[in-house]
C-alpha cells in the first residue's frame, strides 16, 4: 500500500510525511534509549499490533530513521537503531514532552505506563541539578543513565558502567519530578550535616 503524504511544499509537512503516522515517533522514542530487539520494541509499546510494528519499523528503515543490524552468535538476533538522522528527532521529542506535559493529568485505569516514558523529563530535571556529567538514576527494578554535556542530554536503558552521581527515586517521586509538581531535590534526601 503506498504511503499517504500531504503534497505541501513545506518543511513541516515533508517531516509530518516520514514520522507523523501513528506510532512512527513513539518507535523512535524507544530507540532514543538505544538499540533495540524487535521483541523489546513490541513488550513497550502496548497497543501496537505486530504488523503494524513491522511496517513502521520498515518505513523508518526505508526512510534513513533506523537501521537494523544483526547481533549475537552467528548474527541470529536483529536489533533496531537510531542513524544519526533519526537521533535528530530527540529535541522534536523533547519539545513534545513539554508541550504534552500538562495534558497528561492523573494517570487512568487504562493508561499503560514504562519507566524509560519519563527519560525526556527527568533528563531536563537532572540537568538543572547536575550540569555535567553521568548520572544514573534507579526507579524501583529501572535505572536509566544520563550523559550531560554543554551539547545535551543523552540517555540510555541501564545504569553508566561509571557514574558520577546515581540517584534513587519511586516510581511516584519519578512521576511528580517529570510531571513538574515536585523538583527533584525536594525528593531526594537531604545531604548529611557535617559535624
Amino acid at each position: 500500500m503506498p504511503r499517504r503524504n500531504y503534497d505541501h511544499y513545506c518543511a513541516i509537512s515533508r517531516a509530518l510525511d516520514v514520522v507523523g503516522d501513528r506510532w512512527s515517533l513513539l518507535v523512535v522514542r524507544e530507540l532514543c534509549s538505544g538499540p533495540r530487539r524487535y521483541s523489546d520494541l513490541f513488550a513497550d509499546l502496548p497497543g501496537i499490533s505486530t504488523d503494524m510494528l513491522a511496517t513502521r519499523l520498515k518505513e523508518l528503515e526505508h526512510d534513513g530513521i533506523l537501521t537494523r543490524r544483526r547481533v549475537g552468535p552467528r548474527a541470529a538476533t536483529a536489533v533496531y537503531e537510531l542513524t544519526e538522522f533519526g537521533a535528530a528527532l530527540r529535541p522534536v521529542l523533547d519539545a513534545l514532552s513539554v508541550w504534552g506535559t500538562p495534558l497528561l493529568g492523573p494517570r487512568r485505569a487504562t493508561d499503560a505506563v514504562r519507566t524509560q516514558w519519563f527519560a525526556l523529563p527527568l533528563g531536563r530535571a537532572l540537568a538543572e541539578l547536575v550540569p555535567a556529567g553521568t548520572v544514573t538514576v534507579h526507579i524501583g527494578e529501572s535505572a536509566i543513565h544520563y550523559e550531560i554535556t554543554g551539547a545535551g542530554i543523552t540517555h540510555g536503558d541501564g545504569p553508566a558502567p561509571v557514574p558520577d552521581r546515581e540517584i534513587h527515586l519511586s516510581f511516584d517521586d519519578a512521576v511528580e519530578v517529570a510531571l513538574g509538581t515536585r523538583s527533584l531535590t525536594d525528593v531526594l534526601p537531604a545531604a548529611p550535616a557535617d559535624s
